[in-house]
């Protein structure tokens, strides 16, 4: 799978892609119908202490499918990330699944 980093207001940070290739590479050995994805890393000016922000999208078969969370902290925010596109990968090989 090729995994693309962007970085907006955030200098590039090897720790964060390979913690969030790790967990994309756990993902893709569950969901092998994978073909890339797309991380980007942005911090963002907000009052409340939640301004660094992780999207993703991942491109597969049909619909591309993408999730962004903010937090404290990228590492939050990536294993926020990871959750919401596990639940959207399983619903999707589940209607793979089905047909």
């Amino acid at each position: 799978m090729n995994i693309n980093f962007e970085y907006h207001n955030v200098s590039a940070s090897d720790r964060l892609e390979i913690l969030a290739g790790k967990k994309l590479a756990k993902l893709e050995d569950k969901y092998d119908f994978i073909i890339s994805s797309d991380v980007y890393f942005k911090k963002e000016n907000m009052s409340d202490d939640t301004g660094k922000k992780c999207s993703v999208r991942i491109n597969t078969p049909g619909p591309t499918l993408f999730a962004e969370a903010s937090s404290s902290g990228f590492e939050v925010a990536i294993a926020n990330v990871m959750e919401n596109l596990q639940r959207q990968l399983q619903k999707r090989k589940d209607k793979m699944q089905a047909h």
